[in-house]
């Protein structure tokens, strides 16, 4: 066989790599094609994501809404002195418990003895004299009816009798001063309740009136008075609970009012609604309320801070939801909410108060619609789950449980 010139090698060696170079841009082009392809098919749906769904809840329930409130004492006086003089003595122990009528101070007695023995005799006298003019009145008039004497000097006996009688009350009436002022030296408790520190020590003059220096203060003990501002809506709301037809305001104690306190263990202490102020604050939009609670152990000190939540007289229908199905986003509250198809819809809602466990919805939200009380990070608006219905009352402990288990 002939073998190739060294002229025809060249010839060949081109065609070669034209062939090789035709092959890679063929190859190069299906590939590009194939590619195109593959990107303009349409992409699988995502995985559904296993969320635990329950029906929301209506119910009748009782209506409650929370406010920050102090105690007030129902009693508070500051005790003073009604007469001047020296402390003699005190009677009574700081921060002691003490009953209407015991003796706190006594106030140097003895000028006050000295106006009562005093008034005493110028009782004895003036009652001396009333009795001369009565038998001198006597016996002028027996002398007038015998014209013995004229009738201008009866009148003038008639008229001494009278001054004498009158001479006699007056003394009477200083006696009975004089034995006040004489009372008033024994300082005591006007209340019932528990006594403050003493202001005044023993030896010190004091004065007497309102202007006088406090000696201490007494505070009643129970019951005790819890005041607070609530919104006007809330209030109207709540004496619109109120049975028809009534007094609204003498029925006060039929809405329900319950208090907690730092230093009570209990949850919840009952009281009863006592007074609705009679007017609005135009600057906050309040209204000032009082309610009364028993404090017979003490253990309550007006001045102290309280939470207080004021209901309605009667209960009335609610949409009711479990607070791990709420999420925040900055300041509003929100809820995933599962329609038919079963993806996810964001649903702003208003919250109210807690009842039996669980959170009320005053808007945002329908009877019977589905929402997310489980795995709502895990989802986004539009985003297609796999609902596993749960109750909306389940535990959140057990929530939790099974949340762990699906993301396993």
């Amino acid at each position: 066989m002939t073998k190739p010139s060294f002229t025809q090698r060249p010839r060949l060696w081109a065609a070669g790599t034209a062939v090789t170079a035709l092959t890679a841009l063929s190859a190069a082009y299906f590939g590009l094609q194939s590619n195109q392809a593959n990107a303009n098919a349409p992409a699988g749906e995502p995985p559904a994501t296993p969320v635990s769904v329950a029906t929301v809840v209506q119910s009748n329930v009782a209506t409650w809404d929370e406010f920050s409130g102090r105690l007030e004492a129902v009693e508070r006086v500051d005790v003073r002195s009604r007469v001047a003089g020296a402390v003699q003595s005190v009677h009574f122990r700081e921060g002691a418990l003490v009953k209407k009528g015991d003796l706190l101070i006594t106030i140097d007695p003895a000028p006050y003895a000295a106006d009562v023995d005093r008034a005493e005799a110028q009782v004895v006298s003036a009652q001396a004299r009333a009795t001369y003019a009565k038998s001198d009145e006597a016996r002028a008039h027996r002398l007038r009816d015998e014209h013995a004497i004229a009738q201008r000097e009866y009148d003038e006996r008639l008229n001494n009798l009278r001054e004498a009688d009158a001479n006699l009350r007056a003394a009477q009436a200083a006696l009975n001063i004089a034995r006040l002022s004489l009372g008033y030296t024994q300082v005591r408790a006007p209340v019932s309740g528990r006594v403050g520190r003493l202001e005044v020590t023993s030896g010190n003059l004091v004065a007497a009136g309102p202007g006088a220096p406090v000696l201490t203060t007494l505070v009643s003990v129970s019951p005790i008075y819890a005041s607070f501002d609530a919104d006007e809506r809330v209030v109207a709301q709540a004496l619109k609970s109120l049975p028809s037809g009534s007094s609204a305001r003498a029925l006060l104690g039929k809405i329900p009012v319950e208090m907690s306190t730092a230093n009570v263990s209990q949850d919840a202490i009952p009281g009863q609604l006592q007074l609705i102020d009679n007017q609005v604050d135009a600057r906050s939009g309040t209204v000032r309320v009082r309610a009364v609670f028993d404090n017979a152990d003490g253990s309550l000190m007006p001045g102290q801070f309280a939470k207080l939540r004021m209901g309605r007289a009667q209960q009335s229908e609610a949409l009711l939801i479990n607070e791990r199905a709420i999420g925040t986003d900055q300041s509003k509250k929100f809820v995933m909410v599962v329609g038919t198809d079963n993806k996810a819809a964001y649903r702003e809602v208003t919250l109210g108060s807690q009842a039996q466990g669980l959170r009320i919805v005053t808007s945002g939200l329908k009877p019977n619609e589905r929402i997310v009380v489980n795995g709502l990070q895990r989802i986004r608006p539009g985003a297609v789950v796999k609902p596993e219905p749960v109750a909306m009352d389940v535990k959140p402990e057990v929530q939790t449980r099974r949340e762990g288990s699906e993301q396993s």
